[in-house]
């Protein structure tokens, strides 16, 4: 698979491998609802916080890429399923944050 792709294309990516695995279907045990899907994001954000428990130095490097993959797996799954263009979302967050101020307390 080719390096840079955009995010449309990363979710069609995963599109095709969820699709591969017969998880879109009625009857599966993996439904892919926006709840189901929020929860796995969940569980998956939770176990990047397992690399850092009792450190600040990664201890492995490849398999903390293979967390961070989960969740933008599943961050791009849950976007797509409930109609959310991320890419345009991330775009006005960007400029929300820019009009705001922190630590001014």
């Amino acid at each position: 698979m080719k390096k840079d792709l955009t995010i449309h294309e990363l979710t069609e990516a995963m599109h095709a491998l969820v699709k591969s695995k017969g998880w879109y279907e009625t009857d599966s045990k993996r439904p892919q609802t926006p709840r189901n899907l929020a929860v796995s994001l969940s569980i998956e954000a939770a176990e990047i916080l397992e690399h850092f428990q009792f450190t600040d130095e990664i201890q492995d490097r490849d398999e903390l890429g293979s967390e961070l993959a989960d969740v933008m797996l599943y961050l791009l799954q849950l976007a797509s399923v409930s109609g959310i263009d991320l890419e345009e979302a991330v775009l006005r967050k960007i400029e929300v944050n820019k009009g705001r101020s922190w630590d001014e307390k």
